[in-house]
């Protein structure tokens, strides 16, 4: 089983991050005694520039959790289109040649959900197998190719699809100027992602290039720990709940479960030639780094991603692939891990071999 293509797509509305900056300290300066506070936590995000679905003089006029969501609802199926086709097309496969979708998102919810309203536009088989994932949030990306990887697996001859859409700046919270909700507004953006992922025995036209094989892969759950990440949902919608102890938990936990992992597949840290780790912000990505030793440079998808992009959440680790498999292929035999943590508090460690 192989990780066939990575396609993504964006919003058209693009913005530095001084640009939101601004708009959200005009909007939300008359709710704060210190507005000035905005800029200074985006200027610390580590993101440059993002795409929003919706211009940004448009969010104002949102109101409530009904007129966002259905607004999720209408830009998540215009955008998991166009990754879809980004994923499937340069591989001469249609929607058609999908036996299994594995569809991830946080920042709204739908019923029927998206993947489903997906196949009422594109070719996907009647018989299509379904599996909606909600609430992993940014864990989401890696699990959801471990859970693919596992179903081709069990059927080698075909071709699943994990789709993630996140859509994070309809999660903004005009009563909420709390440092977590301002640390999130300038941390999170909007985009979508569809990794293809095959069985050994599957048939793909184009393949100009195998892609990494799924060797391994890890899930663990930290008991306990619900209240550093996730969602409270109410009558305005998504309140981030987000803990300054996230760090702290990844350097609790990151060197202990990927030894062990790599351990049990007969292989050390040292053996692993490439991390595609999810970009979570600064000081996450920062303790994933010390933690397990890495080289200053070890990470630099990562961090280029969250520059360009911001944390796209499940989409993240997915964009990061994408970036690794156009422009940096390891060498034939090589590993690599691809990883993510989120609300649970959980982790995901993927093991691939180029």
């Amino acid at each position: 089983m192989q990780i066939a293509s990575v396609g993504t797509a964006f919003p058209p509305n693009k913005y530095s991050q001084s640009e939101i900056a601004e708009a959200l300290t005009a909007r939300w300066e008359g709710n704060m005694e210190e507005p000035r506070l905005i800029k200074r936590f985006f200027a610390n995000c580590g993101v440059d520039t993002r795409y929003l679905v919706y211009p940004l003089d448009v969010y104002p006029t949102l109101r409530g959790f009904g007129q966002t969501n259905t607004a999720w609802i209408d830009a998540a199926v215009t955008l998991a289109k166009i990754a879809i086709a980004n994923a499937l097309d340069p591989l001469g496969l249609t929607a058609a040649d999908i036996s299994a979708i594995f569809f991830a998102s946080v920042t709204g919810i739908a019923s029927p959900t998206i993947d489903a309203r997906l196949i009422n536009l594109l070719p996907f088989p009647t018989h299509v197998k379904r599996t909606p994932i909600f609430g992993l949030g940014c864990v989401a990306g890696a699990a959801g190719i471990a859970r693919a990887s596992d179903y081709v697996k069990a059927f080698p001859n075909q071709i699943a699809l994990l789709l993630s859409v996140e859509l994070c700046s309809l999660t903004w919270q005009d009563d909420d100027q709390s440092i977590a909700n301002l640390i999130s507004c300038g941390l999170f953006g909007d985009g979508a992602a569809a990794v293809v992922i095959a069985g050994k025995d599957a048939v793909i036209p184009n393949l100009s290039q195998p892609g990494p094989r799924v060797i391994a892969t890890q899930s663990t759950f930290y008991r306990d720990t619900e209240t550093v990440m996730g969602w409270d949902i109410g009558d305005m919608g998504f309140r981030i709940v987000l803990s300054p102890d996230v760090p702290k938990v990844v350097e609790k936990n990151l060197l202990g479960d990927a030894t062990r992992f790599l351990e049990a597949n007969n292989i050390a840290i040292s053996d692993i030639g490439s991390w595609i780790f999810h970009s979570g912000g600064p000081k996450v990505l920062e303790a994933m780094q010390s933690t397990l030793g890495l080289p200053e440079d070890a990470l630099a998808l990562s961090w280029k991603s969250l520059r360009e992009v911001g944390n796209l959440s499940a989409a993240s680790v997915l964009c990061v692939l994408e970036e690794n498999l156009s422009k940096h292929r390891g060498a034939p035999g090589t590993y690599s891990i691809l990883a993510a943590m989120g609300p649970g508090f959980c982790s995901e460690l993927v093991l691939l071999q180029w």
